[in-house]
């Protein structure tokens, strides 16, 4: 199964940008589905962004399409999450998540499997 460890939070201030990594191991990076959830202080978990398998698709939700992107390397094991004009809104812990699927093409907002730890992004306004 696979492992999956974030990192590249931090404290910015609004308008800054970052860079979230999720990276894998301990499986078949390229068998996976991922995504990004957050979930902010007194609030249950939202999803961010996905892309599939072999990262020809993603999906955003509303509230971040237009200044995130979701990439990833397969041949690194790692997904990134680039964040612009980020927002005192955005301020959560930022998971990665991923489930094994089949099919190349497809992006998922559940029914994830496997989760990393989090990282913690934090936007002063």
């Amino acid at each position: 199964q696979v492992q999956l460890v974030e990192s590249g939070g931090g404290l910015v201030q609004s308008g800054d940008s970052l860079t979230l990594s999720c990276d894998a191991s301990g499986g078949a990076f390229e068998e996976y589905a991922v995504a990004f959830f957050r979930q902010a202080p007194g609030k249950g978990r939202e999803f961010v962004a996905a892309i599939s398998r072999g990262g020809l698709n993603t999906d955003y939700t509303v509230h971040v399409r237009g200044r995130f992107t979701i990439s990833r390397d397969n041949a690194k094991n790692t997904v990134n999450l680039q964040m612009n004009t980020l927002k005192p809104e955005d301020t959560a812990v930022y998971s990665c998540a991923a489930r094994q699927t089949i099919i190349r093409s497809t992006t998922f907002t559940w029914g994830y499997d496997y989760w990393g730890q989090g990282t913690l992004v934090v936007v002063s306004s």
